[in-house]
């Protein structure tokens, strides 16, 4: 008995997730079908002019603008952030640095340094409890 391989497939928000991109803004041909994953791998690896315009310009989803402001999702929300944004306004409001920025910007920085001294004291008690056992 032999089985067919079926082509392994996904919905093109989970393509424009997984690629980077803001879904309504990928061209209708990507938004209307489904992308089997040769399709994706090879959006991957010779994007498209309009998947590099994308990247590059936007507009871009929530995380990709969380990343690129350095603060995170909810901090976006916080400060009323709720819309995509282009580069260009991304840019504009690093440049123009409000309060609530700065302040998702530092609550960011303690979050990842709480996070690497968990890491730490976590490798700790890992190789504490390994020399207990030799």
């Amino acid at each position: 008995m032999t089985s067919s391989k079926t082509t392994q497939t996904m919905k093109p928000a989970t393509a424009a997730k997984k690629l980077g991109v803001y879904l309504e803004a990928t061209p209708a041909e990507f938004r209307e079908g489904t992308v089997s994953r040769e399709q994706f791998n090879a959006l991957q690896a010779d994007p498209p002019a309009w998947l590099r315009d994308l990247r590059r310009d936007g507009p871009h989803p929530r995380p990709v603008v969380a990343a690129k402001l350095g603060i995170s999702i909810a901090g976006l929300a916080r400060g009323g952030v709720t819309e995509p944004l282009t580069t260009e306004q991304i840019e504009a409001l690093k440049q123009e640095d409000p309060e609530w920025l700065a302040k998702e910007r530092a609550t960011q920085a303690e979050v990842r340094k709480e996070a690497v001294r968990l890491k730490e004291l976590k490798e700790k008690r890992a190789a504490k409890d390994a020399a207990a056992r030799d």
